[in-house]
This record gives C-alpha cells, sequence and structure tokens, in this order.
C-alpha cells in the first residue's frame, strides 16, 4: 500500500494507522482550493525554473481534469488517499505520467494544508458576512416600517420601560454589525500566504513566496516559516467570530420564543417559518428560533475544542492540527444557516401591534419619568426614586391605577400625571440612542450609513477573493 512517506519505512502501514490518522472524509471540502493552490504552485515552478512550459502545461491540464472531476463528482478516490492532496496528487500522476511525481516539489503539506485552509476561511467568512448583512438589512427594514409601534421593554425578563419597536429591533442589528466589523477584522489575519514555507524550514529551491501569495489573491505572505506551518490562530480567531454571532443568533431566538408564545404573543411567526407536533393538532412551534438558541452550545464547543488542541502544541507542525478543520466546518455551515433562516423569519413575521401596545400601556413602566419630573423640580433622584416605588406599590394594594394616585399629590398632579401615558413618556426620551422617536430617527439615518461603509468593505473583500476563485 503506497503513500507519499512509505519510502521511510521497512513495513507498510496498518490498517488502523490508516483509518486513525485518516482526514479524506471531511477535507474534501478543501477540493477545488487545493487545485487552485497547486495550479499556482506549479506555475510557480515554472517560473522558477524547475519545470519547462510543456511539463507545467501537462500538469496545469491534468489539474483542470481533477477539477472537473471533483466539480462533476466522477473523482474516484483510492483506499491510499489519506487526505485531499494526496487523492489529487496521485491522480495528477495518473493522469500526467511522470511528470506528475514534480507536482510537490518545494512544497509540503503543511504549507499546503495550511494555505486551503487559509482560502477556505476567507471565503466562508466573506459567505458569513453577506449572510449577516442580509439578516441586518431585514431588521433595519422592519425598524424602518415600525417607527410608530411601541412595545414593552423588559429586563430580567420584567417589562421595564416602554419603548419603540424600532429601538428594540436595531437593538439586534447593532449587535450583528460589531460581528461584521470583528468578521472584517479577523479576515485581515486570514490574509497571509504560508505557501512556500515548507515543512517548516523553507526550501533551497528558487521559489517566491510573493509571487505565489498575490497569485492567490493574498495580501501579504509569512514572515517565518516554523509559524506559517504551525499557526491556527486564525482558525481561533474565526471560530471566535462565528460562535459570537451564533451567540447573537442565540439571543434573538430566545427573544422570538418568549414573544411568539401566547403568554406574551408580540410576534406572530408565518407558517412557513413554523413547525407543527406530531401529536397535537393544534401547534405551532417555532423551531428555527429553537435552534438558534440550541446551536450556540455547538459553536462555543467548537471554539473550545480548538483551542484545548491547540494549547501547549510545540512548534512546528503536529500532527493534532488536523482536529482545526471539522469544527471550522461545521461552524460555518450553522451560522450560514442560522443568519438565512432568522433572515427569513424577520421578513415574514407580523407584529401583534395591539399586544405590544397594550402592554407597553401599563403606567407603571413609566414610573422612571415620574421620578425625574421630581428631579426637575429640585427633588434629589433617590428620594424621588422611592416617593414613586411607594405610590406604585400604593397601586398594586390597593388597585387604584397609579395614574389616579399621581394625580392626587400635590406636588405631582395633572402635569405629572400626563407622563403616566407610554407615548408622552417616549416623545420625552430625546437623548442619543434613546427610545424616542426622534432620538430613533436619527439612530436609524446613523445605522444606515454605517451598514453602507460595512458593507462596501465587504463587497471589496469579495471582489478581491473573487479574482482568483
Amino acid at each position: 500500500m503506497s503513500t507519499l512517506w512509505q519510502g521511510r519505512m521497512s513495513q507498510e502501514p496498518s490498517e488502523t494507522l490508516l483509518e486513525y490518522t485518516a482526514s479524506i472524509d471531511f477535507d474534501q471540502e478543501l477540493a477545488a482550493l487545493d487545485v487552485l493552490g497547486s495550479q499556482v504552485h506549479v506555475r510557480g515552478l515554472e517560473r522558477a525554473g524547475l519545470l519547462t512550459r510543456d511539463e507545467t502545461q501537462t500538469l496545469l491540464q491534468a489539474l483542470d481534469q481533477v477539477a472537473t472531476e471533483l466539480a462533476q463528482g466522477s473523482f474516484s478516490f483510492a483506499p491510499t488517499d489519506e487526505d485531499i492532496h494526496t487523492a489529487v496528487e496521485r491522480r495528477v500522476t495518473q493522469l500526467a505520467g511522470k511528470v506528475g511525481e514534480k507536482l510537490h516539489t518545494g512544497r509540503s503539506r503543511n504549507d499546503q494544508v495550511a494555505t486551503d485552509l487559509r482560502l477556505y476561511t476567507k471565503r466562508e467568512l466573506l459567505e458569513v458576512g453577506f449572510g449577516i448583512v442580509s439578516l441586518v438589512e431585514t431588521l433595519w427594514a422592519r425598524a424602518e416600517q415600525s417607527q410608530a409601534a411601541v412595545m414593552a421593554g423588559y429586563t430580567h425578563l420584567q417589562r421595564a420601560q416602554p419603548v419603540l419597536l424600532s429601538h428594540y429591533l436595531l437593538a439586534h442589528a447593532w449587535a450583528f454589525l460589531r460581528d461584521l466589523d470583528r468578521l472584517l477584522s479577523a479576515l485581515e489575519r486570514v490574509d497571509i500566504s504560508p505557501l512556500g514555507a515548507g515543512a517548516l524550514g523553507g526550501t533551497s529551491l528558487p521559489l517566491d513566496p510573493a509571487w505565489t501569495a498575490a497569485e492567490l489573491g493574498f495580501g501579504s505572505v509569512f514572515e517565518n516559516s516554523m509559524d506559517a506551518v504551525s499557526d491556527r490562530d486564525f482558525v481561533a480567531e474565526a471560530l471566535f467570530v462565528l460562535a459570537l454571532v451564533g451567540v447573537h443568533l442565540s439571543r434573538l431566538g430566545e427573544e422570538v420564543v418568549f414573544f411568539a408564545s401566547q403568554e406574551a404573543g408580540f410576534f406572530r411567526l408565518a407558517d412557513a417559518d413554523s413547525t407543527g407536533s406530531s401529536m397535537l393538532p393544534h401547534k405551532k412551534n417555532p423551531d428555527i428560533a429553537e435552534l438558534a438558541r440550541g446551536k450556540a452550545g455547538r459553536l462555543i464547543g467548537n471554539l473550545t475544542g480548538l483551542l484545548v488542541a491547540l494549547k501547549g502544541l510545540p512548534l512546528a507542525y503536529n500532527r493534532d492540527l488536523q482536529e482545526d478543520k471539522e469544527p471550522l466546518f461545521d461552524s460555518a455551515r450553522q451560522v450560514r444557516l442560522g443568519l438565512s433562516a432568522m433572515a427569513g423569519l424577520f421578513e415574514r413575521v407580523e407584529f401583534e401591534h395591539a399586544k405590544m401596545s397594550e402592554a407597553a400601556a401599563d403606567a407603571s413602566l413609566m414610573a422612571v419619568d415620574l421620578a425625574d419630573y421630581l428631579v426637575r423640580k429640585g427633588v434629589p433622584f433617590r428620594q424621588a426614586h422611592g416617593r414613586i416605588a411607594a405610590l406604585v406599590a400604593q397601586s398594586l394594594e390597593t388597585g387604584v391605577d397609579l395614574k389616579q394616585l399621581v394625580r392626587r399629590e400635590a406636588d405631582l398632579g395633572e402635569q405629572a400625571a400626563a407622563l403616566c401615558e407610554s407615548a408622552t413618556a417616549l416623545e420625552a426620551r430625546v437623548s442619543r440612542g434613546g427610545a424616542g422617536p426622534q432620538a430613533v430617527a436619527d439612530q436609524l439615518g446613523r445605522f444606515e450609513k454605517k451598514l453602507k461603509d460595512v458593507k462596501a468593505a465587504l463587497v471589496a473583500a469579495q471582489q478581491n477573493f473573487s479574482r482568483v476563485v
């Protein structure tokens, strides 16, 4: 049974060794990018005078054939294919003959897989980035449509203050915009080519890593060959970004579950975004939101698992690094799916404005506005807080409406009682970033500008990547 490294050994590899160390079942995800890296490497070999023009054309034609077979699903894997790199080289050698044995000149699987994985991470982060944009644009559009709608805002899952529905939606949208900022920042550190680092010490052959980096669309080239083949910081950082997106999806999902419940009744989910029960005919379940909540644990686990695998690894390459791929592949896929599903849910959800407005109309939610009224009359806030808290307690104990109690107080009266209306209280909230109509209108403008700037940066990064992939 022949392997790329069998020449060193006096015995055939055991079946258990091959089965335990093989990664071909999952690293086929890198197939197209592995071919791309090999195509650029071949042209680099010609440029260095290590391949003739005819040899280069033969190898490139073989790689094109491999790419076609992989894309069409007709590529035939062999039992000796440990990984996708082995499979591609084996097939190229079958197609190109002896010249195929020159494909790996000046290259190790160590710098090869690091190159593939960086290209993959760039591609996936960009796709996730556009998924975030889609969800953010949906939240923003629904916020613009809902500027007059009022709802109760919560702390500790207890009604706290009236806010505009648009303010609530933007609160989630800003969090996802921060994710987009982090993603773009992470892309800068992914954008470093390790091709040319070899196994760990570079190569004595006249290859030009800066040239291959530029050909593959990387922004820069590695500075240290040992670091280049052992660095998986970019995977860990990508997993962190993905995990935090997942946490934000989870938080949004939890609120969808709550607000769509009969107990709250603020949201009505579309049938297209709901499931039924196999036993209970009347059920309509928010499975998308629940899975968005549940999958956050999986994403955090993928990040934690990789960090533990990296902890204490000596330089340079170790086979432990094979464990970097499956968590990355899984997290990228799950986040893409989650973003798409939640964007669709918020495109179609119906907001129950009457129920929201009713919840926000409770006069006790305006208690802080009553305290602020006393503050403006010179009463220290802590005294004002205690005074209004006592009136709220009296209202709850006696069943007398808080507004009536306020109206009876000499230093409060009718002017303060008017603040017990949610619309009046909201109009008074004019501070930057606040929940009042004018503050939210200003916020929508700032949000639009920020979204436009971040989206432009993402599009530019995508165009640069698409130039080579």
